[in-house]
């Protein structure tokens, strides 16, 4: 495991400018996003903070840890797309096939691991949240979940989502018919998808009890 005191690997150590840490992991990660150029990403991950704080409430899931992982879950937008491809191997992670044709996708591995290395974050659940934000995983806890749903909730597009409305209803029966509203959404697109990433197949078998396989 890297901690704070090894070297930090090529990819991250040019990024250490900005990064202050004071302790409040809030402040600490919107100012290096603005630093680098990424307000709209600090903004967005301050509003994906607030509906995770409110579901982890409502669904009993630790307060902090989802805070964490929704402050940190895009904290990779400081790396620019077309060097994600170039980042992950050297930062130890395993690229599949769908993330080297969409290297967007890899967005949410390289978050977990700048979250590790120059956050000093260690909790498994915080980095499992950050890890599987964008497609989930068969193997998704709570927290991961509802920072999932948060994520699709406070999107960063222009107006509102699509499917909001089925998502927020969705809400009032369970997590995982939320969840599942939104992997629905995303199969029923899968002919006009970049890709479609095995992990969230696998996710929504599981979650779902949708043909898919595991990952």
């Amino acid at each position: 495991m890297v901690t704070s005191r090894d070297p930090l690997p090529e990819p991250l150590a040019p990024l250490v400018p900005g990064l202050v840490r004071t302790g409040c992991l809030g402040a600490d990660v919107r100012r290096f996003l603005e630093h680098h150029g990424c307000r709209h990403t600090a903004e967005h991950s301050q509003a994906v903070v607030a509906v995770a704080e409110h579901l982890a409430r409502r669904f009993g899931a630790g307060v902090e840890v989802v805070s964490a992982a929704a402050w940190l879950h895009d904290v990779s937008a400081v790396i620019p797309n077309a060097q994600r491809l170039e980042a992950a191997p050297a930062l130890g992670i395993e690229v599949l096939d769908e993330e080297r044709a969409v290297p967007m996708i890899l967005h949410q591995k390289l978050s977990a691991v700048m979250a590790e290395m120059l956050f000093d974050v260690h909790d498994a659940d915080v980095l499992a949240a950050i890890r599987y934000h964008t497609t989930l995983h068969p193997h998704a806890e709570l927290p991961a979940k509802i920072v999932f749903v948060a994520d699709k909730l406070a999107w960063d597009q222009p107006g509102r989502p699509p499917y909001e409305a089925a998502l927020l209803a969705a809400l009032e029966r369970s997590l995982d018919s939320a969840v599942c509203v939104y992997l629905d959404s995303l199969w029923e697109q899968r002919a006009t998808l970049p890709v479609v990433h095995p992990w969230m197949v696998a996710a929504r078998a599981a979650f779902c009890g949708a043909p898919g396989g595991a990952a």
